[in-house]
């Protein structure tokens, strides 16, 4: 796909040598030049330095060339969380083109229409499901990029600036796949860091890099001149074990990642130096406080944050383990200029103190302009406002506390997950008239999907036959959790479902139990 273009940034520039701000490729170039053989990165496959990063992504981005790759086209990227994703995902920087790191696990329907959405003009890699998934005929594929590049050249590609940094799958409202493209444009200072993460920091990512945080965590450290330390996938141990023989400052987990690593043996975590630490941050789901609490006892306050936002990146918030004690349950002011207020169901805004709905703005004058969405259209106004559905209020000093959801999507495990899919694939089952997909309550997870289905007559909890049907159709994670079976209407004439309503009484069944 050839994304639509808003400048001539994807044209060569040659102003780097005279301005400190440069393109992400040549910035990756720029700190293999002064850190040579120092380690770069750091993943299950082994120890990379500058000069082989720098070396393996440029070869690369030759190969793109060669398969007519060329500025804001997508790509995208099928690899697990390693040393082939982080390369494919530079050598897009390199040659002005748009990565897309495809989710681990998607079964054949879900990359068939991932894939309709983007139609890229390059796939990456062997993902899962792909034999039986039906990409557009025209996609070119690569599928071992550093095999299959290793005998291009290595000479220095000419500067190239995306007019899109990155883009992102999302699930959509609807069932339909939606893609999220960042306008964040690829330049930047490369002495200077990166956004929450200074230059030259040694980052941890447990989470992959499909998703928002993780991936912008690992570029940032990367573009910043840091050292990166990725894992293939989260384990509360490996966790640990990497905290104390790698020393990393920065570390972002989700609510479930935390609470793994909390319920490790009291001796486990006491043993483990974490004095490397200075910024631990939870986000991709609200974090129970209880939780907070105790990571702000064990690390102390000015280690731990929270973080609320959006892959979007129109708005956020921050707030410190220091300002938690003193607020508890709050998620933060607005950072790096952005902007928040709450509306009422009339459009007005509320004052402090009264519940309405959360929007958000980047604070950018041209916020109407700072992402698009491939699959779908935000809910975002003229003046670049953006609502999530989420419910909340703000304090006397900005500080915002989050209320409830009011969308139906529900954060597992801190995935995004929403129902309309995992409901479509249900309602294939023979015999099923309706389902409604909600999130419980799960202390692991935060919530789990718990499954509501109408048949005509009625059956029992556990169908294995259903959930080997689903496992065809759906990743692990949207499957629900538990079942329940009603012979009772479930939707009205109109096709509406009451699902506030339904979670509002199997809430209230689960605290009488």
């Amino acid at each position: 796909m050839k994304l639509q273009r808003r400048t001539s940034d994807s044209e060569p520039t040659n102003n780097h040598a005279t301005h400190p701000h440069c393109s992400w490729g040549e910035a990756i170039r720029r700190h293999a030049a002064r850190l040579g053989e120092a380690i770069a990165l750091v993943t299950p496959q082994g120890e990379t330095s500058w000069t082989q990063l720098d070396k393996l992504a440029t070869q690369l981005g030759h190969l793109y060339l060669q398969r007519g790759i060329r500025g804001d086209q997508l790509v995208a990227i099928g690899l697990p969380n390693g040393l082939d994703c982080i390369v494919a995902v530079l050598a897009c920087w390199k040659v002005g083109a748009t990565p897309l790191v495809l989710p681990k696990g998607l079964v054949s329907r879900e990359l068939s229409a991932i894939l309709q959405v983007v139609n890229p003009a390059l796939l990456v890699g062997d993902p899962e499901g792909l034999r039986e998934a039906s990409p557009p005929t025209t996609v070119e594929r690569i599928l071992r990029p550093l095999e299959d590049s290793r005998s291009h050249p290595d000479a220095e590609l000419p500067e190239r600036v995306s007019t899109y940094c990155r883009a992102t799958c999302s699930g959509g409202s609807t069932g339909i796949p939606k893609v999220i493209v960042d306008h964040t444009v690829t330049r930047c200072d490369p002495t200077a860091g990166m956004y929450t993460v200074p230059a030259g920091s040694v980052t941890l990512v447990p989470g992959p890099l499909s998703h928002s945080g993780p991936f912008l965590n690992s570029f940032w450290t990367l573009l910043g001149g840091g050292r990166l330390v990725l894992m293939e996938r989260f384990d509360a141990e490996q966790t640990l074990q990497l905290i104390h023989t790698q020393r990393p400052a920065y570390l972002g987990l989700v609510p479930t990642m935390m609470l793994r690593i909390w319920r490790l043996p009291e001796s486990l975590r006491n043993s483990v130096d974490i004095s490397s630490l200075q910024r631990v941050v939870s986000s991709g789901a609200p974090c129970p406080p209880w939780l907070m609490r105790a990571w702000i006892e064990w690390l102390g306050p000015e280690r731990i944050f929270e973080a609320y936002g959006a892959s979007e990146r129109v708005g956020g918030t921050l707030i410190s383990g220091t300002e938690w004690l003193r607020r508890p349950g709050s998620v933060g002011k607005p950072t790096l200029g952005r902007k928040i207020r709450i509306v009422g169901p009339d459009g007005a805004e509320m004052p402090e103190g009264q519940i309405g709905q959360v929007h958000l703005h980047s604070g950018d004058d041209k916020a109407t302009d700072s992402f698009h969405y491939l699959g779908a259209e935000p809910q975002r106004n003229e003046q670049g406002w953006v609502t999530l559905g989420d419910l909340g209020y703000t304090d006397a000093e900005g500080y915002l506390y989050l209320a409830d959801r009011n969308t139906d999507m529900v954060v597992t495990g801190g995935v995004n997950v929403y129902p309309a899919e995992v409901e479509a694939a249900i309602e294939a089952w023979p015999g099923v008239l309706n389902a409604v997909v909600i999130g419980l309550p799960d202390e692991d997870l935060g919530q789990r999907l718990h499954a509501i289905i109408e048949t005509a007559d009625a059956c029992t909890g556990e169908n294995p036959a259903l959930a080997s049907f689903l496992e065809e159709r759906l990743s692990r994670y949207k499957i629900p959790r538990s079942y329940e079976w009603v012979t009772e209407a479930l939707r009205n004439d109109a096709g509406k479902v009451r699902r506030g309503a339904l979670r509002a009484q199997r809430l209230t069944d689960v605290r009488k139990t």
